[in-house]
Parts: structure tokens; sequence; C-alpha cells
């Protein structure tokens, strides 16, 4: 996972977690619920990879909110757009 910080305090995502990101606006309504695997299989990258990256996601200040919801068959994300 990788990301830096701006002279702004701004968070510079990776390819991956841009990706993602693209992924979850595209896709989320008000509020909508995404499984790790799921996602993965849509942008062909593992559940592990999407779980990673979408932490950095999730503690950045974006135009939608993520929370880790819960863990059935893989991690659940709210998402709030």
């Amino acid at each position: 996972m990788s990301t830096t910080a701006t002279a702004g305090g701004e968070l510079t995502l990776s390819d991956k977690q841009q990706q993602i990101l693209a992924y979850l606006r595209e896709h989320a309504d008000e509020q909508t619920y995404f499984k790790s695997r799921l996602i993965a299989d849509e942008l062909d990258l593992s559940a592990k990879e999407v779980g990673t990256n979408m932490t950095a996601i999730a503690e950045g200040e974006f135009d939608i909110t993520v929370e880790k919801w819960g863990y059935s068959s893989s991690t659940t994300w709210m998402v709030t757009a």
C-alpha cells in the first residue's frame, strides 16, 4: 500500500487505491454495502489487496465515506456518497 502526504496534508493515493475509489464513486448510492471479494472480482485484484487499500480511502477525506462494517465471508464496507 502506498500513500503519501502532500504539503497541504492531503493524501495522494496509489494507482490501486484510485481504481478502487473510482469504482466506489461509480457504484455507490446514498449508502451502499460492498464486499471486498466482489470489488476484487470487478477490478481484477485480490480481496486482500482491496481490504488493504480500502483503509487508506477510509482514512482520507474524499466525497465518500468508507467504514469497515463486517467480516462474513469477506470484509464488508459501508460506503456513503
